[in-house]
């Protein structure tokens, strides 16, 4: 198909030989593998905020001991994304998607037989830096074996794997813990993990344009492509990508800080970490803040899981956006209306319908923005700083998740109510607006 544009004399242009294919199986099963990773990221992410009840009752130790353990995992993930992305664009994406995920299966099954919270918080740490690592480099991966005109769909689609493993393991903690204790989900979220990590030695492939840049031999590249259309891969003498001649740094930091890219990577981070702000706080407090303000537990409880839902509900939407119009637009208005939406919340609590549609709206909103930036991170970075990029982009975010729960607790000490609590939100999503925007304007260019 369009064989012209993909082929200069005997040379295959791999993206564009990708984008002139119909999606095949073996790019599917590429898809189904990183939604794996991430599905089985979010449930290991959430695992404590399910056994944290259970395991104070065994250990006899009130919930507020286990703040620190909650924070270590969070805290692992920052470092976990800092350092994989550089790893994975020197020495690949397979190596590094396969150690992460065996690093948190691995502590994951180990944390189910901590006996104190010491043991636990060490644990979760080393837990996070595999989580950390798994996510990012699962989008570089994804990224980099579809063509343009589904990426930001597929990409996001896979994200709404983070939100469903997490919803997974309240699913699989009610059944499992009260009949087997909180250790169950634990050995659920360490023996999974090791199973997919196997099957990804097998059945996961090494990026061809990672192959490409790092100037692997033409067969390696042959043989990761050559599924998609075996007669045009074996007729190709040599295999190239167009920021092979584009890119000349070496040096990741140069890719992403460099002279065309230096102002778009803050501009990221500033988005990402602002969209963390409002994500973590409304999570982390927003059922408590309910409750404060005299809702019951159940409608709390209820209101609370739609937030997670509505990001499940939109990611593909927003994806599908982005494929279509200018994705910066798409990601900045889906920023702004969640800040006005976070208004209307602290102004209708006196009506429970009114506030559970809102609320479900406002996840859609911002959990959708959230899932579509590392898409618009991977499109906009070469392959040679991909992983670098979007790996640092979310390891930036993560503070903004320690700010937005950090801020919950801080305003509500000061005396805050529910209303000015929410009212608050808009200027992290006004930021987060004006930084995507102004990045759309000032440094727009694809990679890809």
């Amino acid at each position: 198909m369009n064989q012209p544009q993909s082929v200069v004399g005997n040379c295959l242009d791999v993206q564009s030989f990708i984008n002139n294919q119909p999606l095949s199986l073996y790019q599917w099963r590429v898809v189904l593998l990183c939604f794996l990773i991430v599905f089985l990221d979010g449930l290991d992410t959430a695992a404590m905020g399910f056994i944290a009840p259970a395991l104070s009752l065994d250990w006899g130790i009130e919930r507020a001991s286990l703040g620190p353990v909650m924070s270590a995992a969070l805290i692992g993930m920052v470092f976990g994304a800092l350092g994989s992305g550089p790893l994975a664009d020197r020495f690949g994406r397979k190596m590094v998607l396969v150690g992460a995920v065996l690093l948190f299966g691995i502590f994951s099954l180990a944390s189910a037989y901590s006996t104190s919270v010491d043991q636990l918080l060490v644990l979760r740490f080393l837990t996070g830096l595999g989580l950390g690592a798994g996510m990012p480099n699962a989008t570089t991966l994804l990224a980099e074996y579809t063509p343009e005109r589904h990426k930001s769909l597929l990409v996001t689609g896979m994200f709404c794997g983070f939100n469903l493993g997490m919803a997974g393991g309240g699913f699989i903690s009610a059944t499992l813990i009260p009949t087997f204790g909180w250790h169950s989900l634990l050995l659920v979220g360490g023996i999974l993990p090791i199973f997919l990590a196997l099957v990804l030695m097998v059945w996961l492939p090494e990026s061809a344009r990672y192959l490409v840049v790092r100037h692997h031999a033409p067969d390696k590249v042959r043989k990761a492509l050559a599924p998609i259309a075996p007669s045009m891969v074996h007729q190709a003498g040599s295999f190239s990508v167009p920021e092979l001649q584009a890119v000349k740094a070496r040096n990741v930091l140069a890719v992403i800080f460099g002279a065309t890219s230096g102002i778009g990577t803050l501009l990221l981070w500033l988005t990402y970490f602002m969209g963390l702000v409002i994500v973590y706080l409304l999570t982390s407090w927003l059922p408590t803040l309910m409750r404060d303000s005299g809702a019951s537990m159940e409608q709390s409880a209820v209101i609370g899981a739609l937030f997670q839902l509505g990001g499940v509900l939109s990611a593909v939407l927003v994806g599908w956006a982005m494929d279509r119009c200018d994705p910066h637009r798409v990601i900045g208005a889906c920023y702004l209306l969640a800040g006005v939406l976070a208004y209307a919340i602290g102004q209708s609590l006196g009506n429970i319908t009114l506030l559970a549609t809102l609320v479900l709206i406002a996840g859609m909103c911002v959990n959708g923005a959230q899932s579509a930036m590392p898409s618009l991170a991977a499109r906009f970075y070469p392959t040679q700083g991909r992983a670098t990029g979007v790996s640092w982009m979310l390891g930036i975010g993560r503070f903004g998740a320690i700010l937005g729960a950090w801020m919950g607790a801080t305003l509500l000490g000061l005396g805050w109510s529910f209303e000015q609590v929410l009212t608050a939100l808009v200027v992290p999503a006004v930021l987060a607006t004006a930084a995507v925007v102004i990045k759309g304007l000032v440094s727009r260019a694809d990679a890809t």
